[in-house]
């Protein structure tokens, strides 16, 4: 592990891309400005994790084990293309 002293207003580079940007500090609390492209999530670790065990947990899934989508349940007989139902001009 890389540990840097900042003062308040002082940057770190990671890389081309990333700057963090130590923006107040108040006591034994530290705020620090992230400027990432939109491609680089950056999350809190705690935020981080939760993702990681929520995809882990939905990997485990079986699609048979899902409930059924109410939104693409169809009528029995009913098309993909609604203006078939209707009867057409002679």
């Amino acid at each position: 592990m890389l540990v840097l002293s900042r003062q308040r207003d002082e940057t770190i580079m990671i890389g081309d891309d990333v700057e963090i940007t130590i923006v107040d500090i108040r006591g034994d609390k530290v705020r620090i400005g992230i400027t990432a492209p939109a491609q680089i999530p950056v999350h809190r670790k705690e935020v981080y994790e939760a993702i990681k065990r929520e995809n882990r947990a939905a990997a485990k899934i079986k699609p048979e084990d899902l409930p059924p989508d109410k939104g693409s349940q169809r009528k029995p007989g009913a098309r993909d293309n609604p203006s078939e139902d209707s009867p057409k001009d002679a």
